[in-house]
Order: C-alpha cells, then sequence, then structure tokens
C-alpha cells in the first residue's frame, strides 16, 4: 500500500513542504538563539532574560507565530517520516553492491534519524521550560516577572544530573548541526533556489550556519553548568 500523507499525496509537494517549513525553523533558531545567549551574562541576566520569556509569551504579534512554529515543527517531522516511508517503500530490495557512502554523505542518508533525535530533544525542551514558563508554578523575580533563568540555572547546575543534561543537550546540538548542514542546503535545492553561479555561496552559508548555531546553542548549559 502506498504511504501518503494525510494533508498532501505528491512526494514532489511534501519536498517543498519540507523545505519551506525547514527554512522558517531556521529563523525561528536564530532567533531563539539571539534571546538565549542572554544567558551568558551570568547572574546579571536574570532580569533582561526574564523580561526576554515574558515578551515571547505575552506580545500578541509572537504569540500568533508561536502557533505557526508548532505546526511546522509537527508538519516538518510528520512529513519526513512518510517521505522516507515513500522512499524506502520505493527500494524495497537493496542492491547486493550497494555503496550509498559513495555519492551521499552520512548526514543525507541519516535525516530521519537525526531528526527524531532533535524531535525528542525538543519535547523535553518543552516539558522543561516551556511548560513551566506557562504553566509551572514558579517564583518572580524583582521586576514582577515569572523567574525562568531561575528555573534554567537550577536545571543545568543540578548536583546530581547537571552534567547528563549539559552532555545530552550538547548531543543534541550535534545531531542538529548534522541535520542542518544537508537540510540547509538541500531546502534551496528543492525550491530551485540552487544554482551553479551561486550554489557554492549557499552550501558555505549553510556550513557555516551549521556549525555556528548549535555550537552557541551548546555552549549555553556549558557555561551555566561550570560558571
Amino acid at each position: 500500500m502506498e504511504v501518503k500523507s494525510a494533508l498532501l499525496g505528491s512526494s514532489i509537494v511534501k519536498k517543498y513542504w519540507m523545505a519551506l517549513t525547514g527554512l522558517f525553523l531556521c529563523t525561528f533558531l536564530v532567533v531563539h538563539l539571539g534571546g538565549n545567549l542572554i544567558l551568558l551574562k551570568g547572574e546579571d541576566a536574570r532580569l533582561s532574560f526574564n523580561a526576554y520569556a515574558k515578551f515571547m509569551t505575552t506580545f500578541p504579534l509572537i504569540k500568533a507565530v508561536s502557533y505557526l512554529l508548532y505546526f511546522s515543527i509537527l508538519f516538518h517531522a510528520f512529513d519526513g517520516i512518510v517521505l522516507t516511508l515513500q522512499n524506502r517503500a520505493a527500494r524495497p530490495v537493496k542492491y547486493y553492491f550497494n555503496k550509498p557512502e559513495a555519492n551521499s554523505t552520512w548526514a543525507s542518508r541519516n535525516m530521519a534519524f537525526l531528526g527524531t533525535v532533535i524531535l525528542i530533544f525538543i519535547v523535553g525542551h518543552m516539558s522543561n521550560f516551556w511548560y513551566k514558563m506557562h504553566f509551572g508554578d514558579i517564583p518572580m523575580d524583582a521586576n514582577g516577572n515569572k523567574d525562568l533563568y531561575e528555573v534554567v540555572v537550577t536545571f543545568f547546575k543540578d548536583p546530581s544530573l547537571g552534567i547528563v543534561y549539559v552532555a545530552f543537550y550538547v548531543l543534541c546540538m550535534v545531531a542538529l548541526g548534522f541535520h542542518l548542514v544537508h537540510g540547509f542546503a538541500s531546502s534551496f535545492q528543492t525550491l530551485g533556489l540552487y544554482h551553479k553561479k551561486y550554489n557554492a555561496l549557499i552550501k558555505n552559508l549553510g556550513l557555516v550556519f551549521s556549525v555556528l548555531v548549535p555550537l552557541l546553542f551548546a555552549i549555553i548549559p556549558i557555561f551555566i553548568y561550570i560558571q
């Protein structure tokens, strides 16, 4: 039986949606990273980080975009799974002398695995921080804002499990980097924006983005743990 998405029937259309939602999520990563880098100020970041968190969860336009973000994450993951199943169904029998590493990268062959790791990370991340910010009973800071800074610092500086949380966070950022290094450039290619005149620029930009963004994210919990 042909595997079909509940929303889309054509694999070509699915790839377009994967590309569009992927690039949208890349934009979110930059915005989210900008706010999280405030944490690198240490204790001085408490009030400014809490003010940022309040703005991101109460400003009407941001709240509206956040619903689009949640949909994009779920749709991107769902459509990726469907595409993976369709590709496997189209090649039910592997060639005996199949050597995929000869013409593809490790990241491109393992996008489903990398995406699954990232999805698990997002679920855990939202349960530990997003849920507590919205529904948790957390203390207020000196300005009367929910003290999400304290929640984040307490989480990563946990005496017994802090190092485990930090290590898991860093490993997930490595998975994100590999996922981005293939997904960034392939999104432009899917959308017809990958051309010999500027494909080198897109590839290099994608490589820088795929290394720099996860690296900066990974530095934050390490900094909190060792400060």
